[in-house]
Order: structure tokens, then C-alpha cells, then sequence
């Protein structure tokens, strides 16, 4: 399983790495499952579709699933990530710059935050 990690580098600038979540197969549960991700709290979240977030950075280290709607990433150097639903974002960039959240074509967008340790 993939997701996007937006994270600080030493340059203080938000960046993207991609992750892929390492699963095990089981079949009686007839499919594969990861190691446990320790979770502290979880949020729901509803944005409008003229959400538009300029710099900031992630309150939390934090995992953010979507659920309906898409959104768009933009870092520092101006590159741009789509996430669409069921897209996971690991958001880590919890100092320096930080990063650009904004609608996408007006959606409605629903997520998950699920806060990290």
C-alpha cells in the first residue's frame, strides 16, 4: 500500500517522498494486513469547495485519508501532488515552510486525520 509523506528537510522546505506500507499476507482474513500504526486520536473533517490553505504547517504529525473530494499539495519548490479519494497523506512537514492545501475544481472534499505519536 502507497502513501505520500510530506515531510521537512534540513533546507526548512517541505518535500514529498513516496512510502509504501509494508503488508503481510493472511489468508484468514483472505488478505494482507500491515503492522499496527500506534494512533492517539482521530478527526473527521468536511472542507467546502473553495478551500484554499496558503503556507502552514501540519499542527500534528498526522495521517490524512480522503475519503470524497480531492485536494492539492504544493511545496516550496512548487511542486504540486493531486490526492484523490482514498489517497493516504503522512503529513511530517511540522516546521519550516511548510506546505499548500487547496480545492480541487470547487469539490466538496471529506477526510480522516488520524493523529500520530
Amino acid at each position: 500500500m502507497q502513501l505520500v509523506r510530506v515531510y521537512t528537510g534540513d533546507d526548512d522546505q517541505s518535500h514529498f517522498e513516496d512510502l509504501d506500507v509494508e503488508l503481510e499476507d493472511y489468508p484468514a482474513l483472505m488478505g494482507q494486513l500491515s503492522a499496527p500504526w500506534p494512533a492517539t486520536a482521530v478527526q473527521f473533517r468536511e472542507v467546502s469547495g473553495d478551500y484554499d490553505l496558503d503556507f502552514h504547517n501540519a499542527p500534528r504529525r498526522q495521517l490524512v485519508v480522503n475519503l470524497t473530494g480531492s485536494v492539492e499539495i504544493e511545496i516550496g519548490s512548487g511542486e504540486v501532488r493531486r490526492l484523490g479519494p482514498g489517497s493516504i497523506l503522512l503529513a511530517d512537514d511540522t516546521t519550516g515552510q511548510g506546505h499548500i492545501s487547496r480545492n480541487v475544481n470547487g469539490e466538496e472534499r471529506t477526510c480522516l486525520f488520524i493523529h500520530l505519536p
